[in-house]
């Protein structure tokens, strides 16, 4: 009977401590909607545009049994074809509408998930405060773009890693054929049995979940011909050049190009190669951090994982403003853990979420005229992007590497030990 009267005082106090972060979401997110419904305009472009003219165009195609093969704008892996057509689950729904709800529930389960894991000895309520931020500072398009989706499988993978590695290899497979991406949450898995329970697993599911698609529909390729021809888009760190040549004689243009506003014009190829060989240059510097990181605690897996997307959408020629959401939802999950050091990065993408409203939509006709407004909002985003990125490969590099078996006291505020993982999780 005291038992009982423990567990139920304890859930109590759980549930007083939650009024705060469930009535703020509650209430940003009525908000959120707000905007994606259009009871409430934001300036500038209309971010649901994607959703109800081309989403919705693919969900058409989709629905008639193949991918749309004829379509540049469809450049994403064979199992997105799940996300456009999720909402076919909610019939009663026009297709927005539906997409708008399923984009809040993929939201409320990073919440939850952040929330409950936050809330066990050892772990911190960070990671959910910051998503809980980031995700309305992000404005409307957080909503209406399926990569919330993506954020919350790569976020539930990475929750899981310490207790399954098997799992986190499964949706990180599963999370590789949405959009690429969350095959990077395995890079930093300690060496040994934890990396030969999820590596497999996930190349397994990948594969499995591929050729299912294949088997499906055809045309399950076609988007690789169309990533490829991708150029510099006006958002990425290499179109910076061009911003401020235009005010210099550039004889370029920007304009809609492979479903996004590119730099088109003289030395534009270079820039965009420049960008792919410092995408090869981060794989590369990866896998040295891998070969030689010696030290691996609770955290690791989360913090590696947040610093090679991190990299990898530094170096992109492509820094579509959706591309924040999955740097936050890895961010959140390092702060979820006190052994992690990122909150630095964390707090600077966070920062960089804020910017990427104004950069788009706000103020983006700005953005793409180069004028002195727009250089300079993107500058500030991007320039937070490169100290979060350099801050957390700085980071990564000195708690794994350079202090691989040194003995660090525990902060007084981590009442915990700080767990060091071997090969044998």
């Amino acid at each position: 009977m005291t038992g009982a009267v423990e567990i139920g005082s304890r859930t109590t106090g759980r549930l007083r401590e939650l009024r705060l972060p469930l009535g703020l979401w509650a209430l940003t997110r009525i908000i959120l909607l707000l905007c994606v419904f259009k009871i409430v305009v934001v300036p500038g472009p209309d971010v649901t545009s994607d959703v109800e003219q081309i989403y919705q165009s693919w969900y058409e195609v989709l629905k008639t049994g193949t991918y749309p093969q004829d379509d540049v704008t469809w450049q994403y892996p064979p199992a997105a074809a799940l996300a456009i057509l999720s909402p076919a689950l909610l019939p009663f729904l026009n297709y927005s509408a539906a997409f708008f709800v399923l984009a809040l529930l993929c939201d409320a389960a990073v919440f939850g998930l952040l929330v409950h894991t936050g809330g066990r000895p050892g772990r911190s309520m960070r990671g959910a405060w910051l998503w809980l931020a980031a995700v309305p500072l992000m404005g409307p398009t957080a909503y209406a773009r399926y990569d919330i989706m993506v954020t919350a499988v790569a976020v539930a993978g990475l929750l899981a890693a310490i207790r399954s590695p098997r799992v986190l290899g499964a949706l990180a497979g599963f999370g590789a054929v949405l959009k690429v991406w969350p095959a990077l949450i395995l890079a930093g898995t300690p060496k040994g049995r934890a990396t030969w329970r999820s590596w497999p697993v996930a190349a397994g599911a990948a594969a499995g979940v591929l050729g299912l698609c294949m088997l499906w529909m055809p045309g399950g390729l076609a988007f690789l011909s169309f990533q490829s021809e991708r150029g510099t888009e006006v958002e990425s760190l290499g179109a910076m050049v061009f911003h401020v040549a235009r005010h210099f004689g550039w004889d370029g243009e920007a304009r809609m190009n492979y479903g996004s506003i590119e730099f088109l014009g003289p030395y534009v190829s270079w820039v965009s190669k420049g960008a792919m060989a410092l995408t090869v240059a981060a794989f590369g510097w990866l896998l040295l951090w891998r070969f030689k990181a010696r030290r691996f605690t609770t955290s690791t897996v989360a913090d590696a994982a947040f610093v090679a997307v991190l990299l990898f959408t530094a170096t992109s020629r492509v820094i579509s403003p959706q591309y924040m959401i999955w740097l936050v939802g890895l961010a959140a999950v390092c702060l979820v853990y006190r052994s992690s050091r990122m909150r630095t990065p964390a707090y600077l993408i966070l920062w960089a979420t804020a910017v990427t409203q104004f950069e788009f939509p706000v103020w983006f006709s700005h953005v793409t005229q180069s004028d002195w407004l727009g250089v300079g909002v993107l500058f500030l985003r991007n320039g937070l992007l490169i100290a979060a990125t350099l801050t957390a490969c700085r980071i990564l590099w000195k708690h794994t590497v350079t202090e691989a078996g040194v003995t660090i006291p525990v902060p007084a505020d981590r009442p915990e030990r700080e767990k060091v993982l071997t090969g044998s999780v």
